[in-house]
């Protein structure tokens, strides 16, 4: 817990013969949510959600109809965690502070609050191949991306279009291969679904890269004058935070899916409070907001786990 400000501290802060008091100026990284997730609202203490599968073929008609079946899909439930913070000031220290740097920190609380916000949703795209999840409970019990997804539905293989995790680094030749994969995946009973993976998610590291790929007319690496396929086919998300935990891990997403099925839910949207302490004086200011992430597909991302 943070110790009060108090006027012996910043003492400077007091001092008429300061010219310019440098405080936090700098930016945070741009929020995401609204980019990548659909954002709902919520009071519940959790929501659920849940999933049926599609309806398998007709057979031929032989004189009497065969009923086709409909089956349970897996069961997710998404709970948001609370998040607060706070700081007091002594009141001599706001009243006497000549440079409105002491009432300013109280601001910071919201941009501390962003810049957690902001973390938080970046977390499909850093623990994108671990089934640990913070604010998820998933009955399919495996991670977003991954080789192990299944089915419910009785007598569907799932060695083919069930998976949707990559070890392949960032080129040309390896995005053409993860665009492939996704043309590939198939829905819960086992039949081939069309899908229209349109963006490519990336860290800093890799953006030098990307943009080459998305932008040459000619094929990269190829000396013969062909024709850059990949141009103009792809748009691009570049995450800074990425970096912070992989250098070299990439993502292919149909983005009109991934703000379909990945969610954000603001169950208490971000709370600015304050009070004063009449024993003490001391002035107190607090941040408080829950919020928490699901998904209830995972067919609109694949991640490459580059090593």
């Amino acid at each position: 817990m943070g110790n009060p400000l108090t006027d012996k501290q910043f003492t400077r802060l007091l001092d008429d013969r300061l010219t310019k008091v440098n405080k936090d100026e700098y930016d945070g990284l741009p929020m995401v949510i609204d980019q990548l997730y659909k954002r709902m609202s919520s009071k519940k203490a959790w929501e659920e959600f849940f999933s049926v599968s599609g309806i398998s073929d007709p057979e031929a008609f032989q004189g009497i109809i065969q009923y086709q079946g409909a089956y349970p899909g897996y069961h997710t439930k998404v709970e948001p965690k609370e998040f607060a913070g706070g700081i007091t000031i002594q009141r001599r220290l706001i009243d006497t502070d000549r440079y409105d740097v002491i009432e300013g920190l109280a601001k910071g609380l919201g941009e501390a609050a962003n810049r957690k916000m902001n973390k938080i949703a970046h977390e499909p795209f850093l623990y994108f191949d671990s089934s640990a999840f913070t604010y998820v409970v998933s009955e399919e019990g495996v991670a977003l991306c991954s080789n192990s997804h299944t089915t419910k539905v009785p007598d569907v293989s799932t060695s083919t279009g069930f998976d949707n995790l990559s070890t392949l680094a960032f080129d040309a030749t390896n995005l053409e291969a993860l665009r492939i994969q996704s043309k590939r995946f198939k829905s819960d009973i086992g039949e081939r679904i069309t899908t229209n993976f349109d963006t490519i998610i990336h860290g800093t590291n890799l953006a030098a890269d990307v943009w080459e790929v998305l932008n040459s007319e000619g094929k990269t690496g190829d000396n013969l004058n062909n024709k850059n396929f990949q141009r103009g086919r792809w748009k691009e998300i570049e995450l800074p935070l990425l970096d912070d935990t992989d250098t070299n891990d990439w993502f292919i997403v149909d983005s009109k899916k991934m703000k379909e099925y990945l969610l954000w839910i603001d169950a208490v949207p971000y709370e600015f409070n304050t009070t004063t302490d009449f024993d003490t004086m001391m002035r107190k200011y607090a941040s408080y907001f829950v919020c928490g992430w699901g998904f209830t597909s995972w067919r609109w991302i694949i991640g490459s786990s580059v090593s």
